[in-house]
C-alpha cells in the first residue's frame, strides 16, 4: 500500500514538475529597431503580451517611460498625506523601471504629469497636488530639475487615478 501511495504521490508530483517553466529574469530587453523595450517585472511582460503597453521603450539615447498613475488603492485616504505615500509609491514603480534602463531620475530630461483635479480621490488644491510631486521627486533626484508640464483632464485609465506621470530620459544604451 505504501509503494502504491509513494507511485501515486510521484506521478502526481514528476509530470508538474516537468511542465514548471522557470520565471524569466527580469528586467527582460525586447530588441526593438534602433533600441529596446524594457520590462522590470512580471506585471509588465503581461501588459506588453496582452495589450502592447510596454513599460520602457529605448530609441538611440532617448527612454521614454510609459506613464505611471499615482492612484487611491482601496481603504486608503484622499488627503494630502495619503497622496504623498501614493506618489512615492508611484515613484518608486519608476525608480524600478528607470534602473531596469541603466538610468536614474537625474537623467529625467521631461516630466508630462496627468492630473484629474477634480475627482473623489484627492480632496487637495491642484497646487499641492504640485507641491507634494515636487517634494517627493527630490527624495528621487539631486540632480538638475527636468521641464515638467503639468495637464488637467477628466480622468485616467487606472482606477482610482489622480495623477499620470509619464518621463523621457536621455539615457544611452549602456554596454
Amino acid at each position: 500500500m505504501r509503494v502504491l501511495f509513494a507511485a501515486l504521490l510521484l506521478s502526481a508530483v514528476l509530470p508538474s514538475a516537468a511542465m514548471a517553466q522557470e520565471a524569466p529574469a527580469y528586467p527582460v530587453l525586447l530588441p526593438t529597431p534602433g533600441g529596446e523595450v524594457i520590462i522590470h517585472n512580471a506585471r509588465g511582460r503581461n501588459a506588453h503580451d496582452e495589450v502592447g503597453y510596454a513599460p520602457a521603450r529605448r530609441a538611440g539615447d532617448t527612454l521614454y517611460v510609459s506613464g505611471a498613475i499615482v492612484f487611491q488603492a482601496p481603504g486608503e485616504g484622499n488627503d494630502l498625506a495619503a497622496f504623498e505615500a501614493q506618489v512615492r509609491r508611484t515613484m518608486s514603480q519608476l525608480n524600478r523601471t528607470l534602473t531596469a534602463a541603466g538610468a536614474t531620475f537625474d537623467d529625467v530630461a521631461l516630466v508630462n504629469s496627468f492630473h484629474v483635479w477634480e475627482g473623489p480621490n484627492f480632496t487637495g488644491e491642484r497646487m499641492q497636488q504640485i507641491e507634494v510631486m515636487a517634494r517627493v521627486w527630490r527624495e528621487f533626484s539631486t540632480g538638475p530639475r527636468p521641464a515638467w508640464t503639468a495637464v488637467g483632464t477628466s480622468g485616467l485609465l487606472g482606477e482610482g487615478g489622480i495623477v499620470e506621470i509619464q518621463l523621457i530620459v536621455h539615457s544611452p544604451a549602456r554596454t
